[in-house]
């Protein structure tokens, strides 16, 4: 987005008026709308919008306090966001107890066009590895590690998040989290999916008996496992493996893949369109899914005569009673 672009994004609890009321707000302004979408899930509802400013008949601090003042009288959290005010982009990292992907990200940062700002876990097993990189910890987990996610959306805020990382994040966001962050949460699962969504995806490809299993990074939406697909890793699973030894090779894709999906996030290099990511950089500076060694390995032949003619020719219609 330009600087002549804003993202409004609304969250709250459903009720009749909300798209009239901010809509309305907006057109008062002189804010054109170019895109909206909307959706409600367990009685939550979000909306956003990309609008033009450009002829904007307010400054940007005016148009803040009127949408915060639209949703206090609707009751909703209205946010605006203006991509050119940010100066570096700022990544918080959620986690549960698994190490692996925390620790190669923060050995890493360097490499990320974003400040790794805080990590924030549902338990305090990660704290030492965030303190030995100086990076701010805090555990929003409650009894039995279920997260606090008010506090978590307020640290969100206090530390002015961008995008999220879900470094093996053991829990499922709720709405009123997703839709605050759409687009801008990325989780890894140990699947490739649409393949084995949900949990113990590892037991899962063995009892399917899969020769091939792999790990994903996605952008995470309500549906679970589901999120747009950024970028996967794949290994071989030998006859005799056990789910240890498919740790064993799927850990440290795990940290890469989502190193990368980050990375691709992060330099604007993706994007969702309708759904699928689509991407916008250098093939050459991003691995998506198979190495080039993989890829050369793959056989070119034998194909079927004429099979890029056929790719481009109407199927012919089956006229047989």
């Amino acid at each position: 987005m330009s600087s002549d672009f804003a993202e409004i994004t609304v969250v709250g609890g459903d009720r009749t008026g909300i798209v009239a009321e901010v809509t309305g707000a907006l057109f008062e302004r002189g804010v054109n709308i170019e895109d909206i979408d909307q959706a409600v899930r367990d009685g939550t509802f979000r909306m956003t919008l990309h609008a033009d400013v450009s002829e904007m008949v307010c400054t940007r601090e005016t148009l803040r306090d009127a949408l915060d003042g639209v949703g206090d009288d609707l009751g909703v959290d209205v946010r605006v966001r203006f991509p050119d005010e940010a100066d570096r982009k700022r990544l918080a990292l959620l986690v549960t107890k698994e190490s692996h992907p925390l620790e190669y990200l923060l050995k890493r940062r360097d490499a990320l066009d974003a400040e790794i700002a805080v990590v924030i876990g549902n338990h305090d097993v990660l704290e030492p590895v965030a303190d030995a990189h100086g990076v701010p910890f805090h555990d929003i987990g409650e009894k039995g590690g279920t997260p606090d996610e008010d506090e978590l959306l307020r640290l969100l805020d206090d530390y002015d998040v961008d995008c999220v990382g879900l470094a093996r994040y053991m829990r499922i966001l709720s709405p009123d989290v997703v839709f605050r962050y759409e687009g801008r949460i990325i989780n890894v699962h140990p699947s490739l999916l649409p393949s084995f969504p949900g949990a113990q995806p590892y037991r899962q490809a063995l009892d399917a008996g899969v020769r091939i299993a792999g790990v994903t990074a996605h952008y995470v939406t309500t549906d679970l496992d589901q999120g747009p697909i950024i970028a996967q890793r794949a290994f071989d699973v030998p006859p005799d493996a056990t789910v240890p030894d498919m740790k064993a090779r799927g850990q440290p894709l795990e940290a890469a893949v989502l190193f990368e999906a980050l990375r691709l996030h992060l330099n604007d290099d993706v994007a969702v369109h309708r759904g699928t990511v689509k991407f916008r950089g250098d093939p050459e500076d991003y691995q998506l899914g198979l190495t080039p060694e993989a890829r050369a390995a793959n056989p070119h032949e034998p194909v079927d005569d004429g099979l890029d003619a056929e790719r481009v020719d109407p199927l012919e219609v089956n006229t047989d009673d």
